[in-house]
């Protein structure tokens, strides 16, 4: 399937995916001879798979791990709905006794917050927590943009080195995560995963290691980011470390785990901007520039994401599947205005950054056709909340942005 837009006024025509309409400026995306993605394969073997057995495997590699003088495993937690769910499987379907591990990108929202300190008291979990300085993160987002595309280096590489580095210190030799990286299907297959090693995030997300991240910000020194390099490959291999993804034994279904969540231990959602499902990420408040970063460079966003797992579920037809898509994808976010001060951009500079990383990848597709709608009205929110920090500013916008869509 195609679809014709606009670039300078001349269409262009976009691939996407036969069956759950995914575009191919989708990083890493294929397409097979029948025009259907990876990602829709990778879902055919999910409905395949003997889950009882997968779950007894499972049950085998956490017996071997258990332990009489340590922790069985970590487990790296965010206050997302995956992580917390990770948690009670371990403690209340697995009986093991997990280390929680948080790596804090600095931008927690009052909702992620809530969940992880709610998720770890009631189950009672022990747990470390590193939070970098407020100016480093923002000295590294400066510079995340123009290296990899989103605003976000710092995160996907924190995520992937200080748990690893926490396990091999305490010599904890099970790290596990939750959902699959076959579950998006670009870099790995049901039946075709991808190895986990020292270097499994950057080749996932974080795309550009740590000298990279020195080398295009001077201002940044090796000695501030300590945690943010991924053990050695012979560290690694040394310490015998086994890595695994609970989405690989366990059908992992995110809607269902929210609600159980939130039935069962007070979870909350948030509005997230740039999508119409409130669980995704809900932790972070920097969410809605991401996935914007991602509109602009890709011409597709977070509300085209679930979308097409909706469409590839059944559960939304194709003229839903357009209407989300339009809805939500476009939108300039709020939090775009908060992004920008933190690191001091300009805004043209963020739209000429992500418009000119489109041609190298050959991905040139679209116009940036961002909305300002509420630009008024953020005017008048500004001149009456002098009193609020940043973070409770960019909240504030958020829930009354939320309202404006009631009225």
């Amino acid at each position: 399937m195609s679809e014709f837009v606009k670039i300078n006024k001349c269409p262009v025509k976009i691939n996407k995916c036969t069956r759950c309409n995914m575009p191919v400026s989708y990083e890493g995306l294929s397409l097979d001879e029948l025009g259907i993605c990876e990602i829709c394969r990778a879902s055919e073997e999910k409905m395949a798979i003997n889950w009882k057995k997968k779950r007894k495997e499972l049950e085998k590699i956490f017996d071997k791990y258990r332990s009489k003088d340590n922790y069985d495993c970590i487990v790296p937690v965010s206050g997302g709905k995956d992580s917390a769910y990770q948690m009670h499987m371990l403690k209340h379907e697995f009986n093991m006794n997990p280390l929680a591990v948080t790596y804090s990108h600095n931008l927690f929202s009052k909702e992620g917050r809530h969940n992880l300190k709610t998720m770890l008291e009631q189950l009672d979990i022990d747990h470390i927590e590193y939070t970098p300085k407020r100016s480093l993160v923002n000295r590294m987002m400066t510079k995340s943009l123009s290296l990899i595309g989103d605003s976000c280096w710092h995160c996907h590489a924190g995520i992937g080195a200080f748990p690893l580095q926490m396990a091999i210190k305490l010599n904890i030799k099970l790290l596990v995560w939750g959902e699959s990286a076959a579950e998006w299907g670009k870099c790995s297959t049901y039946s075709n995963p991808l190895n986990y090693d020292e270097d499994y995030f950057r080749k996932v997300s974080t795309k550009k290691g740590t000298d990279e991240m020195l080398r295009v910000n001077t201002s940044i020194s090796k000695q501030e980011v300590p945690f943010f390099y991924p053990p050695s490959a012979e560290q690694f291999k040394e310490s015998k470390l086994q890595g695994i993804f609970m989405g690989d034994y366990i059908f992992w279904d995110g809607e269902y785990f929210t609600e159980f969540l939130v039935k069962h231990y007070g979870w909350k959602e948030r509005k997230v901007e740039g999508t119409y499902k409130q669980y995704k990420s809900a932790e972070c408040i920097l969410t809605g520039a991401h996935d914007y970063s991602k509109y602009v460079k890709r011409g597709f966003g977070r509300g085209t994401d679930f979308a097409t797992q909706d469409l590839r579920q059944g559960i939304i037809s194709l003229d839903e599947f357009d209407e989300l898509s339009n809805a939500y994808d476009s939108e300039e976010p709020l939090i775009l205005d908060y992004y920008l001060k933190k690191t001091g951009m300009t805004k043209k500079e963020f739209y000429d950054t992500l418009i000119g990383m489109r041609e190298e990848s050959g991905k040139e597709l679209f116009d940036t056709g961002q909305k300002n709608i509420f630009v008024d009205y953020k005017k008048n929110i500004i001149e009456n909340n002098s009193e609020l920090n940043d973070e409770e500013f960019f909240e504030r916008l958020i829930r009354e942005k939320e309202n404006l869509f009631k009225g």
